[in-house]
């Protein structure tokens, strides 16, 4: 069952009558009467993945939001029974829910055949419902169930559980809302007159002037109202508009230059990367060698090549070499790019992408002591050759900072450690399409401690988030799980705190926040999701357990995420890249001291990007 064509009866648009549109979806009647989605009271709609033993959902529409209180973002991953728990808090089934109901949903899952029945449910807030529900089992092109539908009628109860503590006005509120859901069905005459006239738009002005600024999710519910606008969503030129609107165009520009990205379709692209049902680890071998060995170098793609360069040799020899590997390559290796006039050897730098092709060196330790020089070389120019940027005003010195780039041609950089082991906390930005470029310090009035070792990554177009690193509070460093942002497109930007227990006035989000690190990974992913792992943990936290986060959210939370495959066992953020915002290749089988460079690790995000590359890895 594909993503886009899935059922969402919550928008406005959802609740015309069978009679207001002219036919139901093509390929077939539905496996339930269309009557029972129009029902008049509330219709939540839930998909879950029948592949995985233990039913996690991939989907919930804004009904089901709005009556049970929670978000789809609390629930995709998990199983439906958190709805037989009295709050989220619950960890046990409430004994007045039927164990006899339970035991034939589970029959019927298990045995492949539709059920139909009532159970007790409620919402976030403890309040009851009664969901009067109906499972169908979804079959693919094998005869294999790969999903179950849910149809849930929710109506209120009268049962009386006394209250869940705190819980008084937040019931009251749910209930007016609930409410107002159920009546939705009495305003059938002026539904099905907006309906007629949204109908009377040709094909072109609803998709371009209409459909192409809904999101991704809406998009998917549209498609289940009538064939023409299932036909419409079936569009793949839609499905970019929407992309490119969420994402931005330079995103989906560098998504569709991956390899496999033309093959996968921007339905299925966004469907993956939204619910990330198909993130996966796995392991590599490559060819070449990378020698001397080294560490603390640092690494970053340039399109579906990996570059690194410098690094800390042995008795700490600062390295300048460059070397690339290509993704692209039948047989991918290591090759050590001859330059001209490469930039004196450094290790704790920063490597960053811009241009397209343009890598940018800026700072890190050298012979003599800390740098804060700039080089750039473009890696398609024939001979490739490194040049120094004369930048005006240049921050101090410095190592094991962080940097992000932004509209693909601005280098942030941010904090790190200065000369006597001074941690910093400032931000500058260089602008390199000048004809000459020149540092401009971002001024705040507040600015997050003192930090090295920490990530930037930019979201929502001009904002950045910092998360993490090694931080200074008086006298004491300690490893940090705060999470600052800021908006570059304000007149006056400025650093605000999103979570964080170590700062006063600081929320702590629902969810399980990541272990505090430093030298981690940050990958942000289209949409303005952040995805940490990686660095350096104390305790038995595993290296490999994602956490991701929405920023735009109104109260951010924090999110785990179960991925199979291969992970690492470590993963650094220096020597971890970004390839085509949807892949993060992990360098390096560290074991001790030593970097095995003939090993990577790749944590993918969207299934068919990673089955059509054409590698000869294991």
């Amino acid at each position: 069952m594909e993503w886009d064509s899935g059922s969402d009866l919550s928008a406005d648009d959802d609740f015309a009558t069978a009679e207001d549109f002219d036919g139901l979806i093509p390929g077939g009647p539905l496996p339930f009467p269309m009557e029972n989605l129009l029902h008049t009271a509330p219709c939540g709609f839930v998909v879950t993945d029948a592949l995985d033993p233990d039913h996690p959902i991939i989907y919930v529409n804004t009904v089901f939001e709005m009556v049970t209180g929670y978000r789809a973002e609390d629930v995709l991953g998990r199983n439906c029974r958190f709805l037989q728990c009295r709050g989220p808090f619950a960890k046990r089934r409430h004994p007045l829910v039927d164990s006899m109901i339970v035991s034939d949903i589970r029959r019927c899952l298990e045995e492949g055949i539709e059920f139909q029945g009532e159970l007790l449910n409620f919402r976030k807030d403890g309040v009851p419902l009664m969901n009067r529900l109906r499972l169908t089992p979804i079959y693919g092109d094998d005869e294999t169930i790969t999903h179950v539908i849910g149809i849930q009628f929710f109506t209120e109860t009268n049962i009386d559980l006394g209250p869940v503590q705190g819980s008084s006005i937040k019931e009251r509120s749910s209930l007016r809302s609930f409410t107002d859901v159920s009546t939705f069905g009495n305003g059938k005459r002026n539904v099905s007159r907006w309906a007629c006239g949204l109908f009377q738009l040709s094909d072109e002005v609803l998709s371009q002037k209409i459909l192409s600024r809904l999101t991704a999710r809406d998009i998917a519910s549209v498609g289940s109202v009538c064939s023409r606008l299932y036909l419409l969503t079936k569009n793949e030129d839609l499905w970019k508009m929407v992309c490119q609107n969420a994402w931005g165009c330079e995103t989906t520009r560098v998504l569709e230059s991956v390899p496999g990205a033309k093959r996968l379709g921007w339905s299925r692209l966004a469907r993956e990367l939204t619910t990330l049902e198909a993130a996966t680890w796995r392991k590599l071998t490559v060819g070449g060698s990378v020698e001397p060995s080294r560490c603390n170098f640092s690494a970053c793609a340039v399109g579906n090549r990996v570059v690194l360069f410098g690094g800390e040799g042995v008795n700490m020899q600062p390295m300048n070499d460059t070397f690339v590997l290509d993704l692209n390559s039948d047989k991918p290796e290591w090759e050590n790019v001859q330059v001209s006039s490469p930039p004196p050897g450094r290790w704790g730098h920063t490597l960053s992408c811009v241009n397209g092709s343009n890598l940018v060196v800026f700072g890190g330790c050298g012979r003599q002591g800390l740098l804060n020089d700039v080089f750039v070389m473009d890696l398609d120019a024939k001979p490739p050759t490194w040049r120094e940027i004369s930048g005006l005003a240049p921050p101090l010195p410095r190592s094991w900072h962080s940097s992000c780039t932004l509209d693909g041609t601005k280098l942030i950089v941010s904090g790190g450690c200065a000369d006597s082991g001074v941690l910093l906390s400032d931000t500058f930005l260089l602008d390199l399409s000048m004809e000459k470029p020149a540092w401009r310090e971002i001024p705040a009035a507040w600015t997050p401690p003192s930090r090295l070792g920490h990530t930037l990554s930019v979201y929502g177009g001009r904002k950045i988030l910092m998360f993490g690193g090694l931080a200074k509070s008086g006298p004491l460093r300690f490893r940090s799980s705060d999470v600052f942002t800021m908006d570059l497109s304000e007149d006056e930007p400025c650093w605000r705190c999103v979570t964080g227990s170590a700062m006063p006035g600081a929320g702590n989000p629902g969810g399980v926040a990541p272990p505090p690190r430093l030298d981690h990974v940050a990958v942000s992913i289209p949409g303005g999701r952040i995805l940490i792992f990686g660095g350096s943990v104390a305790g038995l936290h595993s290296a490999s357990q994602l956490y991701l986060l929405d920023p735009t959210d109104e109260t951010p939370t924090w999110r785990t995420l179960n991925v199979p495959g291969r992970p690492p066992r470590f993963a650094w953020g220096h020597s971890t890249c970004i390839v085509g915002g949807t892949r993060a290749i992990v360098l390096g089988g560290q074991t001790g001291e030593e970097w095995m460079l003939s090993e990577l690790h790749e944590l993918s995000l969207a299934s068919s990007l990673l089955t059509d590359q054409k590698t000869a890895m294991q």
